[in-house]
């Protein structure tokens, strides 16, 4: 499956999950499609739960919404952290009101709540974050991808074929 000429940002910080990173990452360069990194501006390199690494090359507010076809959110504790810096809570609902592509994995809901995004919308998030997207508006369901229009999210490392097919499926 190849994407050319598509732009996916994936946004991180301290504490996000290598798995929910680098796999979406390493799919997204196979599938042709550029990826920036970005991060919140709190610091250039950032430290996954398992010690790797990840330098971005933007900060979110250098990041222009109508630039990106697809806005990816890996795990962790990050998206805790991400919903910290209003700029990427502005990135986020920028792009997803821009109708581009909005995939978030496991606790990456907790972005989606902050970003205001989740009223009426159908979506998924690891069971420990159910409450939260709830109580924002979603209508949970418990399943391994979930698609409704540009928001695509999934539960845990192990979505993450599903995940990436969503997402490389709606990048189409």
């Amino acid at each position: 499956m190849a994407v050319i000429g598509k732009t996916a940002v994936i946004l991180v910080e301290h504490m996000f999950n290598d798995l929910e990173f680098w796999y979406p990452y390493y799919r997204l360069k196979e599938a042709g499609v550029k990826v920036l990194k970005a991060g919140s501006g709190s610091a250039w390199d950032y430290v996954g739960q398992y010690g790797t690494s990840v330098c971005v090359e933007f900060s979110a507010e250098q990041i222009s919404p109508a630039d990106v076809d697809a806005l990816i959110i890996p795990g962790g504790y990050a998206p805790d952290h991400m919903r910290r810096h209003p700029s990427m809570v502005k990135l986020v609902r920028k792009v997803f009101q821009g109708g581009k592509v909005v995939a978030a994995i496991c606790h990456a809901g907790w972005l989606l709540a902050s970003a205001d995004i989740l009223k009426g919308r159908t979506a998924t998030s690891f069971f420990s974050i159910k409450d939260d997207m709830v109580h924002a508006g979603a209508k949970w369901v418990d399943q391994e991808v979930s698609v409704d229009g540009n928001l695509i999210t999934s539960r845990r490392p192990d979505d993450l074929p599903a995940f990436m097919k969503a997402v490389l499926s709606a990048l189409e």
